[in-house]
């Protein structure tokens, strides 16, 4: 039978709180992502820009968090600015 060490344990136990943790985090921007590709689709330019607000927040604060990596949390907050924004302009 293998050796299974305390430690070894408890970091896997550690390690299933930290994946339930992120992973909620992760859905809660894609959520919010989602309702701003929504408000663009429905060409709501208002709703767009006050739900970009919102999901720039979370994607920075998945950052801090560390869920997701800086560059690719600027590089999504960059391709939905540009998202709302032309939706913007074409008015």
């Amino acid at each position: 039978m293998p050796v299974i060490h305390k430690s070894t344990i408890r970091r896997a136990r550690q390690s299933e709180k930290r994946q339930a943790r992120n992973r909620a985090a992760l859905s809660a921007v894609k959520s919010l992502v989602k309702k701003v590709h929504a408000a663009v689709t429905d060409k709501k330019a208002d709703e767009a820009k006050a739900s970009l607000q919102i999901a720039t927040s979370a994607l920075s604060k998945a950052v801090s968090k560390g869920v997701l990596k800086p560059n690719t949390a600027s590089r999504r907050i960059s391709r939905l600015t540009r998202h709302v924004n032309s939706l913007v302009a074409s008015r």
